[in-house]
């Protein structure tokens, strides 16, 4: 049970950081906007959460805007390219 204090930590930041989204997410998901300039919003599964290198990524946004996100939402500090290459191995699991 060594991941559950980080599983932890990462459902706390989201529900933290999609308090005031939209109701435009379907129920089992959360918007985050990626991107480096221009912000891109996308639709993620929870389950991601469980995910080590996902986690990673919402520590860098926990560090970089803390819990006041500019969007609105859950913002991650990283490529658009890099999110979808990572999203995309997740998937296929």
């Amino acid at each position: 049970m060594a991941l559950l204090p980080g599983i932890m930590h990462a459902k706390k930041i989201v529900c933290r950081s999609v308090s005031g989204l939209s109701k435009s997410v379907p129920k089992g998901y959360f918007a985050v906007y990626v991107g480096e300039d221009q912000k891109k919003r996308f639709v993620v599964p929870i389950s991601y959460l469980n995910e080590p290198s996902f986690r990673e990524l919402l520590s860098k946004a926990e560090e970089e805007f803390g819990f006041n996100h500019p969007m609105g939402g859950l913002t991650i500090p990283c490529r658009e390219d890099i999110f979808i290459n990572l999203t995309s191995r997740l998937n296929a699991f």
